[in-house]
């Protein structure tokens, strides 16, 4: 998606078939366990799911245009055996992107050696008054992910020693 496509409510815009925006915007929700790259965009589709107008269904369906664009492409997870075992953290967020509310859009990544193994892209729960704001924001939630990923290694550590 374009950076500067304005996605709004469209009040009055027409009517589309509300089940068949949910089982579209389910399916791609569902390509984004293997597809980070679609991952802000769904999310910003998943938002007009109650009342989704024919501009909203369009715009999904170009993501469906993009995969079709993007088979060939080698394009995938690859998890190598002898890569250094380190956790690094990555973050980022915009500021006011949403028109309608204009909060920050959120989204962390969490690689383990050269493999990515964690991210989410989430709507921010305040209005940033300031990009250092937004970004202070997105890394203590990314502060948070990394602290649960090591809480779970310490879990997982002992039960590989019985």
């Amino acid at each position: 998606m374009s950076t500067n496509c304005y996605l709004g409510a469209d009040e009055a815009g027409p009517e589309v078939n509300q089940t068949m925006y949910m089982g579209l915007i389910g399916s791609l929700l569902y390509l984004t366990a293997s597809r980070p790259d679609i991952m802000i965009v769904v999310c910003l589709y998943v938002r007009f799911q109650s009342c989704p107008k024919e501009s909203h269904i369009k715009a999904a369906k170009s993501i469906l245009k993009y995969l079709k664009g993007t088979i060939s492409i080698s394009m995938g997870f690859w998890y190598p055996s002898h890569s250094p075992i380190h956790l690094v953290g990555y973050s980022d967020s915009d500021i006011a992107c949403c028109k309608l509310d204009r909060k920050s859009t959120s989204g962390t990544c969490h690689l383990l050696g050269s493999s990515l193994i964690s991210w989410h892209s989430k709507k921010q729960a305040c209005v940033a008054l300031s990009m250092v704001e937004a970004q202070y924001i997105v890394v203590g939630s990314c502060c948070a992910q990394i602290l649960w990923i090591k809480l779970l290694k310490m879990v997982a550590a002992p039960s590989r020693h019985v």
